[in-house]
């Protein structure tokens, strides 16, 4: 099959950000499938364009995996508007260019953002082919919560889109079971879950994660890291506030590795309340991820204190997990009962500085019983969540619009 991919955040294995897609990708090549993926050159991650002379289009070619960058409005990190006017860019460029690209099978959208959804289902409707719609963010539902998405026109408009795809999707994929009810009762008829996961080939628990401690200075410290997006559902002023009430215990220091919008107000934080065990560094590729993660005794993964967010599987608890680290969870939820399914970490309330500091002086004390839960996840992952597993079953979904397409023409 040749199966193209509309997805503005797409992440390659060598930059940083969420690279879910890529390695699916490569999974569905090694099958013998060809993939196109129309992407963005702007990271979503942290808003920076990728070096080079700025074009409408730019090529990659990587083993039957076509990477087609498509310009993009730039701004993607400076506001609301800016943000709006970077998706509505990307939804005009790569229907462009998706009308170029020929012999398509399969059309695969992907939310969010939503917008491009509406460029993956006109592609298909115009090349005869089916179309996946991948829900991996409830929007615009989370956006309300959150309180980004206030006009109520804009309100009307996005939960009419969403219904609207959710409706004309040949099928719907979703990353969580908790996110099953949501998109059924907002008119999606056939929907399939492939979880989130880890390719526990990717990162080895035995790795020795000196080199890392040593870069950042962090030799005989206990470590706890949060990997991941600086943005404001992240809630990470909680964990300034809980390092804030570890000042006593120099022996710990918490780690912010990645980008975001919220990282520079963070960053001004954490100085105005001399925070000397909080150390902030630069996102990785997720080549880098296994050495990076090999550097933390204990890992976080924290969200606002949100309803809707109860029925989230965030990548980065899965690759915690393959890497062999427990974890803080101050998230409620799905994710919540995987992890204590697994045994393989402390929940915490969300939004509880006092909570999450009481967490980490316990895993800091207890480094045997850290040990035990990280390698109680990595036995989990083996078990339920290999990504290579998961691919499968995408793989089984596409194989099913193909034959449903053959059948009814």
């Amino acid at each position: 099959m040749h199966i193209l991919l509309i997805h503005q955040a797409f992440a390659a294995l060598d930059e940083p950000g969420g690279t879910r897609h890529h390695e699916l990708a490569r999974f569905l090549v090694e099958k013998g499938h060809r993939l196109t993926v129309i992407a963005s050159p702007v990271s979503y991650l942290t808003g920076s364009a990728r070096p080079g002379k700025a074009t409408w289009v730019e090529r990659q070619e990587e083993n039957g995996i076509t990477i087609l960058r498509a310009y993009t409005y730039s701004a993607l990190h400076r506001s609301f508007v800016h943000r709006v006017f970077s998706f509505l860019s990307f939804m005009v460029s790569s229907f462009l260019i998706g009308l170029q690209v020929g012999g398509v099978d399969a059309v695969w959208g992907t939310s969010p953002p939503i917008f491009q959804g509406v460029t993956a289902w006109a592609l298909a409707r115009l090349k005869g082919a089916p179309f996946l719609f991948e829900v991996r963010d409830l929007w615009p539902a989370f956006a309300i919560q959150v309180g980004v998405l206030r006009s109520s026109l804009l309100i009307r408009l996005s939960e009419w889109l969403e219904r609207f795809l959710y409706h004309h999707a040949d099928r719907l994929l979703v990353n969580s079971p908790g996110f099953i009810a949501h998109v059924r009762a907002r008119g999606a008829r056939q929907v399939d879950l492939v979880a989130n996961g880890a390719d526990p080939r990717m990162f080895d628990p035995t790795m020795d994660g000196m080199p890392f401690r040593q870069q950042h200075h962090l030799q005989d410290l206990f470590v706890v890291m949060y990997a991941g997006a600086h943005g404001m559902s992240n809630d990470l002023e909680i964990v300034l506030q809980a390092a804030n009430l570890l000042k006593d215990e120099p022996q710990i220091a918490i780690l912010f590795l990645g980008d975001g919008k919220e990282k520079p107000a963070l960053q001004h934080r954490a100085q105005a309340l001399g925070l000397s065990n909080v150390i902030f560094a630069p996102p990785v590729p997720k080549t880098e991820m296994p050495t990076a993660l090999a550097g933390a005794d204990a890992c976080l993964a924290i969200l606002k204190p949100i309803p809707l967010y109860a029925t989230v599987y965030p990548n980065k608890v899965f690759d915690y997990m393959a890497a062999g680290k427990p974890v803080i969870l101050a998230i409620e939820g799905v994710i919540r009962q995987a992890v204590e399914e697994a045994r393989c970490g402390i929940f915490v309330p969300p939004g509880d500085p006092v909570a999450l500091a009481a967490a980490i002086r316990h895993f800091a004390s207890d480094r045997s019983a850290c040990a035990q839960m990280g390698r109680n996840g990595r036995a989990y992952i083996e078990a339920h969540f290999d990504r290579r597993i998961l691919a499968g079953r995408l793989e089984d979904i596409f194989l099913r619009l193909a034959d449903h397409r053959k059948v009814n023409r």
